[in-house]
């Protein structure tokens, strides 16, 4: 069987379905990947990837955008309860995307088309060839009505394309744990972290012994969209924390933070699982990589949500008890030391682990998608 992955060109969109794509290969299935910008590092993970769009920059158009458009930023820090309120401005994204993959699906003559979440370029493949769609979800946002608004908002591929409806046979891959959502969509599966890989240093394959660990990230996006303020704030609350705070910020621009007290650590990339099996609590952005992450790890979290979906991933953490739930300007030393002291917090995060767990397996999942399209 051969597996298209067309992935909507974010790191955050992609990590999650590298996991099944790692299985369908271990299966002897072939996949392949089509995408651009960031998402193009599904070759880093040994898979073979397209370029949907060569030539074009994804990360250089998005942040010229913003410079001309101040209301993009604000628009991207807006607390989002529906995916299909920012549908819309996926569809745009989508349509940039959609030649390129229906000219890789009629090249290369998938199967199935796994797409993931928002990704409308997907859905006109599927449907244009007559090929079985699978949608990989990648947080706790739910998905109802969201395919229809892109479609509406995909005029004109869609005409360029001959396309006049969605795919007629679709399934669905649900990684959120099924005690955290309203309902499930879908096959429900285990949420397995990749972030990548990195050279770790020797200091991160331990648990410190004299105080707890903090792991703290803002993702690949939100530095870009919403600046360093809360680790600004985490800086200057962490002198008064006992503990150790280790601060992943993969390239973003840290010069105007300034000095930092001996027990915050400022890190570059560090794949976040690893940085979460020596960890005993999570403060981040509110991303669903992080928020899964976290919960898969066992360890409860602080969630600071700054846009996007982060809210919904941070409301699910606080209801289900597995951690908190703040804005920004809240982040104190009293917080954080809530965060590290509070058992119920462990306790829960601990449980909701064991549920994620028990989840049949990406490799489970991939014999769902052979049998689907047989």
């Amino acid at each position: 069987m051969r597996a298209l992955f067309v992935v909507t060109p974010g790191i955050g969109h992609l990590f999650p379905t590298v996991p099944l794509a790692w299985a369908l290969r271990a299966a002897g299935h072939e996949v392949l990947y089509v995408t651009t910008g960031p998402a193009l590092a599904a070759e880093q993970a040994g898979l073979p990837v397209v370029d949907a769009a060569p030539g074009f920059d994804f990360r250089a158009a998005m942040l010229q955008r913003m410079k001309e458009n101040p209301e993009v930023v604000e628009l991207m820090k807006q607390e989002i309860t529906d995916l299909r309120t920012i549908a819309p401005r996926f569809a745009s994204m989508a349509a940039g995307l959609t030649d390129g993959v229906v000219a890789a699906a009629e090249q290369w003559r998938p199967d199935v088309i796994v797409q993931t979440v928002v990704q409308g370029a997907g859905l006109v493949a599927a449907s244009k060839l007559g090929i079985p769609l699978v949608q990989h979800g990648f947080g706790f946002a739910r998905t109802a009505g969201v395919n229809e608004v892109l479609f509406e908002h995909m005029t004109e591929a869609l005409e360029r394309h001959g396309v006049t409806a969605l795919p007629e046979r679709e399934a669905a891959i649900d990684v959120a744990p099924p005690s955290l959502v309203a309902a499930a969509e879908g096959w429900s599966m285990r949420y397995v972290p990749y972030n990548g890989g990195g050279v770790l240093p020797e200091s991160l394959l331990r648990r410190p012994a004299d105080r707890p660990r903090v792991a703290v990230t803002l993702g690949t996006v939100a530095p870009t969209m919403t600046g360093l303020g809360p680790i600004e704030r985490l800086i200057a609350a962490a002198s008064q924390v006992d503990a150790e705070f280790v601060v992943a910020l993969g390239d973003a621009d840290v010069s105007t933070l300034g000095s930092v007290p001996d027990n915050v650590h400022l890190a570059e990339w560090i794949p976040l699982n690893s940085l979460l099996h020596t960890s005993s609590a999570l403060v981040h952005h509110g991303g669903s990589g992080s928020t899964l992450g976290a919960l898969a790890a066992g360890v409860p979290q602080l969630v600071l949500p700054s846009g996007a979906d982060r809210y919904i991933n941070g409301a699910a953490v606080r209801e289900a008890g597995a951690g908190l739930s703040h804005a920004e300007d809240e982040l104190d030393a009293e917080l954080l030391t809530r965060l590290i002291q509070e058992d119920k917090l462990r306790r829960r995060a601990l449980e909701v682990q064991a549920e994620m767990a028990a989840l049949p397996s990406p490799t489970e999942i991939a014999q769902r998608v052979v049998d689907f399209v047989a």
